[in-house]
């Protein structure tokens, strides 16, 4: 028996988005339905060399007893994932550079050694996708994304997925980072530069900046507009005003990390929102014991989805990856314990 070892190619190869929606969007209604196992990410600071580890592990099981075998799964596994901002300049490697290993849950097997960079980018867009399902309007066709760094390019291909984009508005500093987005885009959607409020007025926007000082306040988004908060992963960040998050419908995706490190850490802490302002996590709106933006009795305004990163999500996007490889004969087989007859 074999462990795959896939790199940064084969996971972006093998996790076609609509599936790691539809893995994510499991991930979220095992989680509620308190059939995921989950501890607490795990850190570990290195001062002397700003940056640090974080250990993400997880199992979660998607059965039922009217699923059927061959559709219902479960899958485990444990994200090693890093945040040392001197690479680049020091070093010429990535800030943030992660490692999945995913594991058969009933024997412990490693099936899989796969870059977990790539797993992160996608796992993260279909997170904000399966918000954007259940918060945005239905007729959405605007897109607005703040910070075209990698993660932009994973919001929009998601998102595209469950909404019929057509026009993207990207808002960044960095002009270089615009142009490259739009290059990449213009060819299936009608994208262009904008300012952070026109990116604001679309549809949907998903803000994905590391910013500590927030750049988008109420004025800057549309009546309706869903916000995907997905910057935010550590305290102190903050994209979103205290005057936007007040008054609008939050959603987040774990109490405990949106609390400490997610989009409303900062006025949470400084008590500017209490519990009484989250008006629920997402995955109640998944299983529908929540309403989301549909129905009569569903939500409207602005609705914020404040996205952390769960380690549920890693393991249900890499079990995608994994199965889609297997099939596939993708990625390089090695005898990881010396098992192999």
């Amino acid at each position: 028996m074999h462990t795959l070892l896939l790199n940064n190619e084969d996971v972006d190869e093998n996790a076609q988005m609509s599936r790691v929606i539809d893995a994510v969007r499991g991930a979220f209604t095992a989680y509620e339905r308190d059939n995921a196992t989950m501890p607490a990410k795990s850190y570990i600071d290195l001062p002397e060399y700003n940056g640090d580890f974080r250990s993400m592990p997880a199992y979660l099981d998607v059965r039922t007893e009217d699923t059927a075998e061959e559709t219902g799964w479960d899958a485990a596994g444990i994200k090693w994932v890093n945040v040392h901002t001197d690479n680049p300049t020091d070093h010429d490697l990535p800030t943030v550079m992660g490692t999945m290993i995913y594991s058969d849950a009933e024997t412990a097997f490693p099936l899989a050694v796969m870059d977990g960079t790539a797993l992160t980018r996608k796992r993260t867009g279909a997170a904000a996708a399966v918000a954007t399902d259940h918060l945005a309007v239905a007729d959405a066709t605007s897109l607005g994304i703040v910070g075209a760094g990698v993660q932009s390019y994973t919001q929009l291909e998601a998102i595209a997925e469950v909404r019929d984009i057509e026009e993207v508005v990207v808002s960044d500093l960095d002009e270089g980072r615009v142009e490259r987005f739009v290059d990449a885009f213009e060819d299936r959607f009608d994208v262009r530069a904008g300012s952070v409020g026109e990116a604001g007025h679309c549809d949907v926007l998903s803000t994905v900046t590391p910013v500590e000082d927030p750049i988008v306040g109420p004025d800057d988004v549309g009546e309706h507009t869903h916000v995907n908060a997905m910057g935010a992963d550590a305290a102190g960040k903050h994209e979103l005003s205290d005057d936007l998050l007040v008054d609008a419908t939050i959603v987040i995706d774990d109490h405990e990390q949106c609390t400490h490190s997610g989009e409303i850490n900062v006025p949470y802490a400084a008590g500017v929102l209490g519990d009484d302002d989250i008006y629920g996590e997402v995955g109640e709106i998944v299983v529908g014991t929540r309403p989301g933006r549909a129905g009569d009795d569903g939500v409207s305004g602005v609705t914020v989805f404040d996205s952390t990163g769960l380690a549920i999500q890693d393991v249900a996007a890499a079990r995608v990856v994994y199965e889609h490889a297997d099939d596939n004969d993708n990625g390089y087989p090695f005898d990881l314990l010396g098992l192999a007859a």
